[in-house]
């Protein structure tokens, strides 16, 4: 086996009803709450069910995906499924289109009743060791912060449900300052419990240095550099400081090895179990990813990458004076045979214009072909994000001098001269910093989830003029509206069953 699996589709089989009284049964086919968590057994189970979402089609097995890549000026769609490219187009009819909204929402709010069983329920469970208790409440609420933290980026101002749900809860929506202190707080509790590092058969769990990494996200979002800096120094400086680059670029992109020293936290994906996405014993625990963003004849080609990004990698050469060899790794495009001798799957391209697709997570180096199972694990967060943050946040807090060392240790591993040689025009303006440092990003982190997020954090989804710049690239951008798809349509109905919900605004 590549790889220690952690993760089992655990189906509790917890089940609530609504009914009147004279109505309730008990299913002899279900587990009753009462009958559960009594066991370390149970609570192990209940964890694991956590995990087990990220194999959902609105999370990370598929659609997740859509959402941060697509949405974001780095990709689009022109699937022939006209409504599902309209999601990436900011045109948003139906409100409850499932793959382009509410599985996203369910399955968010899944993930966080699955959260809730456990935190509720585990306390009253008594473990040999209080320790082992103690890592199974910390994963919950570092999970919970995780589900919150995408859906407050998705959303932002959403119910907060902090205790196992029931059919007829009509949950309040909160503002997203509320939402980003319930994230800062279970994280906060979560590194309070979490190791520094788990045993090797427990790999893909998360540690203090995930906790941090998150904690670092959030705070920028808000722009709480000092807080930032605090939670990026303990992984770059402090007693988390186990992390480093790998020397080959592509590894954090293939099923080889993976949870490297640049991994911060990952999901595990395996090909083992050909399934669904359901709740069985054969439920799939693989991505989908590649299967809807391969090229044409490969899989279903639902999203691809802008060509300006091809361009963005040609505008600076390495110390070689060669292309920068991440370009390689990040796309195919039409001149990918010709820059670096490598063949689109192994195939002969007839190419259209201006065409581009994302390679990171692919299976083209023994495949040529892409199916619903690929075993490629899914880098939430690695190390070179948490390097070119700590620069960002380091700019952000007047200290651009000391900022350019942590931009050059990416730049290093790609082979490319120091920022200060190459852009000797930036000194230390802070604005012409980041503009730079925002380029950084997407030649390292290109299609890696990231780029709707610091597309927020940045305020350029604020005005029209940044808006405009970037429909230049992007022109999907000419349908964006300011002050309205900066955030999504929450499921209609959903805010009309639930008299405490509004609809965002614009929508």
């Amino acid at each position: 086996m590549k790889k220690i699996l952690i993760i089992t589709v655990v189906s509790l089989g917890l089940f609530f009803t609504a009914c009147e009284k004279e109505l309730d049964f008990d299913s002899p086919n279900e587990i009753q709450v009462d009958q559960y968590w009594k066991t370390e057994n149970d609570a192990q189970a209940g964890v694991n069910s956590i995990y087990a979402m990220f194999y959902k089609d609105g999370l990370w097995a598929r659609w997740m995906y859509f959402r941060l890549d697509l949405t974001s000026d780095e990709g689009y769609s022109v699937s022939p499924w006209t409504e599902l490219a309209d999601w990436t187009r900011f045109n948003y009819i139906n409100y409850n289109f499932w793959e382009g909204n509410a599985v996203t929402w369910r399955d968010t709010y899944k993930a966080v009743f699955r959260c809730n069983q456990v935190l509720a329920n585990v306390p009253n469970i008594t473990f040999q060791n209080e320790d082992d208790k103690k890592k199974i409440l910390a994963q919950a609420k570092f999970f919970r912060a995780l589900h919150y933290y995408y859906a407050a980026i998705l959303w932002e101002d959403i119910p907060l449900v902090l205790e196992p749900s029931l059919p007829s809860d009509l949950p309040q929506q909160r503002k997203l300052a509320e939402v980003w202190a319930q994230i800062e707080k279970d994280l906060n509790e979560a590194y309070e419990d979490l190791p520094n590092d788990w045993a090797d058969d427990q790999t893909g769990r998360p540690d203090k240095g995930a906790v941090k990494a998150f904690l670092a996200k959030v705070y920028m979002q808000q722009h709480k550099w000092s807080e930032a800096k605090s939670a990026l120094e303990y992984l770059i400086s402090g007693a988390g400081a186990k992390y480093s680059l790998v020397s080959n670029y592509r590894d954090n992109f293939t099923d080889t090895n993976e949870n490297n020293s640049e991994s911060v936290f990952e999901i595990q994906f395996g090909d083992q179990r050909k399934g669904g996405t359901g709740e069985d014993q054969n439920a799939a625990v693989s991505s989908n990813r590649s299967q809807f963003f391969a090229p044409r004849g490969i899989g279903w080609s639902d999203g691809q990458a802008r060509i300006w990004l091809v361009d963005a990698f040609k505008q600076e050469n390495n110390k070689d004076g060669k292309l920068d060899e991440r370009l390689r790794w990040t796309l195919f495009y039409p001149q990918l045979l010709a820059d670096f001798g490598d063949k689109t799957y192994g195939r002969n391209w007839e190419w259209n214009n201006n065409e581009a697709w994302f390679r990171k997570g692919s299976r083209d180096y023994y495949r040529n072909n892409e199916d619903y199972y690929s075993q490629v694990n899914y880098r939430l967060v690695r190390y070179a994000d948490i390097l070119l943050r700590y620069a960002e946040v380091l700019n952000e807090l007047g200290n651009t001098a000391q900022a350019y060392q942590y931009v050059d240790l990416v730049r290093t591993r790609a082979n490319m001269n120091a920022l200060a040689t190459a852009h000797p025009e930036i000194g230390n303006d802070h604005d012409k910093f980041l503009e730079r440092l925002k380029m950084e990003r997407v030649l390292e982190l290109c299609g890696e989830s990231v780029r709707w997020e610091d597309l927020k954090r940045w305020g350029d989804l604020n005005t029209q003029a940044s808006v405009d710049k970037i429909a230049l690239r992007d022109p999907d951008f000419k349908n964006f509206t300011v002050g309205k798809n900066h955030r999504m349509p929450i499921p209609q109905s959903d805010v009309d069953n639930n008299p405490n919900l509004e609809q965002n605004s614009g929508y």
